[in-house]
Parts: C-alpha cells; sequence; structure tokens
C-alpha cells in the first residue's frame, strides 16, 4: 500500500492508475468495521482505491476540540492494507489548505447545510463539503463511499456532486451495527459502561417510528414528539428527532420512501443514527 502525504505525491499515484476505475473512501481516520465496509465496497468494484485520513478542521465548530479527535495512523494503516487497499491519502493540512483554513474557499451547499445536524453544529456541513469537493479534485475517482449512518452528508455530498457537474459516483454504504443494534462510531468511545447498555436506546427508539410508518401512521409531528419523549425517558438529551423523506425534506401523506433522523447526547457522546423505510404505492 503507497503511503501519499503530499499533493504531489498523490498527483503520481493518481498518473499511474491511468484509465482504471478509481474508488476513493474519504476518512478522518480513528477506523472502526463500519469504514471497513466502506473498504471492502471500494476494493471490490474498482481497479485501483485509496483511502484519505484527514482530519479536517474547517468542519469542527468553536465549541468541539479539534485537538482531541483520536488519531490512530499505525493501526489505521493496518486495517487499509488488511482490506486491501492500494493507497491512503494522509496529508498536513498545510498541504490541504496552502493559504490557511480561515482564507481558505469553501463550499456551502444551500438548504441542507442548515438542518439537522447543521442546525446544531453551525458551519460544519459547509467544512465537510469543501474538503470533499477538493478530495474529488485531487483523487478524480470513478466511485466515492461514504456510510449511510452519517445520512444527512450522504445527501449533502450527493447533491454537491449533482451541482457542481462532478462525474463521480457517490455510494451509500449501510450503517453497521453491534448486535445490540448500536450503530458503530468513533464517538461510543466516550461513552462509560452504564451509557454503553442505554446507548441502543436511539436505534429502538428509530425502530418504534419505522414500525408506525409501515403501519400506517402518517401525523409526523407526533411521531417526532413521541420519539423525543422516548430518548429523554431513556436518559438521552436529544437535539433532534426527525420524519423526512429520501431527500430530507418534510413527508407528506403520498411520500413513499422515508428517513428517521436523530441526534442526542448520552454523557460526552454524540450520537446519531437513522433509519430508512420505503412503502409500496
Amino acid at each position: 500500500m503507497d503511503v501519499l502525504h503530499t499533493v504531489a505525491d498523490l498527483t503520481a499515484w493518481r498518473e499511474r492508475a491511468g484509465s482504471g476505475c478509481v474508488g476513493l473512501v474519504p476518512t478522518m481516520g480513528n477506523l472502526h468495521d463500519g469504514h471497513r465496509a466502506l473498504l471492502d465496497a471500494a476494493v471490490a468494484q474498482c481497479d485501483w482505491a485509496v483511502a484519505s485520513i484527514f482530519v479536517n478542521p474547517l468542519q469542527f465548530g468553536p465549541q468541539e476540540d479539534l485537538a482531541a479527535y483520536p488519531r490512530t495512523p499505525a493501526a489505521d494503516y493496518e486495517v487499509l492494507a488488511e482490506a486491501g487497499m492500494d493507497a491512503v491519502f494522509a496529508p498536513s493540512v498545510e498541504q490541504m489548505y496552502p493559504h490557511g483554513g480561515e482564507s481558505a474557499t469553501r463550499i456551502r451547499v444551500d438548504g441542507l447545510s442548515d438542518i439537522l445536524c447543521g442546525a446544531q453544529r453551525l458551519g460544519h456541513f459547509e467544512g465537510v463539503a469543501t474538503v470533499v469537493a477538493k478530495l474529488f479534485h485531487l483523487v478524480r475517482p470513478h466511485y466515492a463511499y461514504f456510510g449511510e449512518k452519517d445520512y444527512q452528508q450522504l445527501i449533502i455530498i450527493r447533491r454537491l456532486v449533482s451541482d457542481l457537474c462532478m462525474d463521480v459516483n457517490v455510494v451509500g454504504v449501510p450503517t453497521v451495527r453491534e448486535t445490540d443494534r448500536l450503530a458503530l462510531s468513533s464517538r461510543n468511545r466516550y461513552l462509560q459502561p452504564a451509557q454503553r447498555h442505554v446507548a441502543p436506546g436511539l436505534a429502538a427508539a428509530l425502530q418504534v417510528c419505522i414500525d408506525r410508518l409501515r403501519a400506517g401512521e402518517r401525523n409526523f409531528t407526533t411521531l417526532e414528539h413521541i420519539g423525543m419523549q422516548r430518548l429523554r425517558v431513556a436518559g438521552f438529551t436529544p437535539e433532534y428527532f426527525a420524519v423526512r423523506d429520501a431527500d430530507l425534506a418534510a413527508p407528506h401523506e403520498r411520500t413513499r420512501e422515508f428517513r428517521v433522523l436523530a441526534a442526542a447526547v448520552l454523557g460526552k457522546a454524540r450520537l446519531i443514527d437513522n433509519m430508512g423505510l420505503t412503502v409500496s404505492g
């Protein structure tokens, strides 16, 4: 596996890949089995598979500790090599933002960036869109892989690609869960043992809502209220519980593809999760 630290290194690697199908898995490192599903998809589908590891300062808010984000490069390289990745691009901040992050040109996906998680983490998705656009420009992948656990991010990246006419196929990979249905996340490491016991309640609340939608319930405000209450009773501090359509717009009686999303704080961990449902016409 080639380890690339500079834009020049990446450019040379991409030239060697030539016309072969290239798959990109953008990450911030601290890899777990959820990331492994993305890596496996890229390796299976593409001639050349590259992952990026970059803790992007532009997507951290003023109340979020960029310095505390876990960085485990040696362990991450091991995971990537075992998965069969051909290369990893692990640049410095100076490589990605040569004129400084504060003065960097930024990309904003209007309409989708300020709702749900965007309302709680102002500027976060602007940072995500900016760094992903840069990675797409540098790697020129045919396919890029993102987890459905970060569903809002997935939808924003798809809109970014559409709006900017990028020739990239954005692939959503299903959420990987523990046996008790807790979605895998780097943030799970912040859970104390007692909180870890409570954490699956987030997925359970989403499942109750999905089951009621499947049964024909269409009072979305009531479903959201019930979801928030379930989370509070379980011991979470919920930020939102939302019923949307597949594109994150407000649903209506004729909606056939639903996505139920929630974010909640448990101790020091901010957990997010979502589930989808397609009903027959």
